[in-house]
């Protein structure tokens, strides 16, 4: 089975879809400010912003696929660095799309919900986006980038939540960690979305990967719900006091940059694709509660350099 190459591996994405297809095929995994330790696949340190790093980091490891999970996502932290983000999330994409087409290895590019305004909700693929954010915008532009380049790669837009290396990057583990303290949390009543469990994300990546489809997906859950719901569903699967979470607007929430309110995203294109039924949030939170009970956040943490 040809080798995969998973950009940005000590992510959110990176590190649990590299886990879970480590077990069936080659794959290595590209590490930039995160070093990892005995991970059960290759890791490689690359700066993939410097000149001529991503042609060779092709040539070094000479993958079949790669799936680029590595990006600026800190969505108030684009807004302060706006160049910053271009560069990461807008030129590497573009960069990488073009070495992968020269030598012909398939690319599947993560991108995001949050390339929509948010006013209307259930966006098909042909719908035109409207980023509110620097993070959104420079993800749109990485899209349209990766596309123009390399029209045979897929872009996914995603939303999506699970555990972490660090424990603190998705919000699941906001809702656990606060919650399972018994501190009160906000829970945003107007903002609805469709989280897909990261596992299931990594599943319908590397169905899209294998089975051949380019172009643009929605890979999200079938399944929305408020960011207050999700935080409640959270709760109740912990045994967890839900009354902890205070429902409030995203107007009083605090945050840098502006949120879309209505990221609900329709996924029949993907599920046409793949022909099957795509799996919902409900589906998604008990696997995420049964990781906790076999210790793998642990685990997770286990890996994570220290030093």
């Amino acid at each position: 089975m040809k080798r995969l190459l998973v950009t940005g591996v000590s992510g959110l994405l990176g590190i649990n879809l590299a886990l879970r297809e480590s077990a069936h095929r080659d794959v290595v995994g590209v590490i930039n400010s995160h070093s990892l330790v005995d991970a059960p696949f290759l890791t490689k340190p690359f700066n993939l912003t410097a000149p001529g790093a991503i042609d060779r980091m092709l040539d070094e490891i000479k993958p079949g696929a790669v799936i680029h999970c590595a990006a600026m996502a800190d969505i108030d932290a684009c807004e302060k660095q706006p160049e910053k983000a271009a560069v990461i999330n807008t030129r590497v994409p573009g960069i990488l799309a073009q070495a992968c087409s020269v030598r012909n290895i398939r690319l599947v590019h993560i991108s995001t919900d949050a390339v929509f305004d948010g006013q209307r909700g259930d966006y098909v693929e042909t719908d035109i986006p409207n980023p509110l954010s620097v993070y959104a915008r420079t993800k749109l532009d990485g899209e349209k980038a990766v596309l123009d380049a390399f029209p045979k790669a897929v872009v996914a837009r995603v939303n999506f939540y699970g555990w972490s290396l660090t424990g603190k990057r998705s919000l699941a583990e906001f809702f656990y960690n606060n919650l399972s303290e018994g501190k009160p949390v906000n829970g945003f009543t107007d903002v609805q979305f469709c989280p897909l469990f990261v596992n299931h994300l990594a599943d319908l990546l590397l169905q899209l990967l294998d089975s051949g489809h380019s172009g643009l997906f929605h890979v999200v859950s079938p399944v929305s719900l408020s960011k207050y719901e999700f935080g409640c569903r959270i709760a109740e699967a912990f045994g967890l006091d839900k009354n902890l979470i205070k429902p409030v607007s995203v107007m009083d929430g605090g945050l840098t940059a502006r949120r879309s309110p209505n990221l609900t995203l329709n996924t029949g294109k993907l599920s046409k694709a793949l022909q099957s039924a795509l799996p919902g949030v409900e589906e998604g939170i008990k696997e995420f509660a049964v990781q906790m009970k076999e210790g793998f956040p642990q685990r997770l943490k286990n890996y994570l350099n220290q030093s």
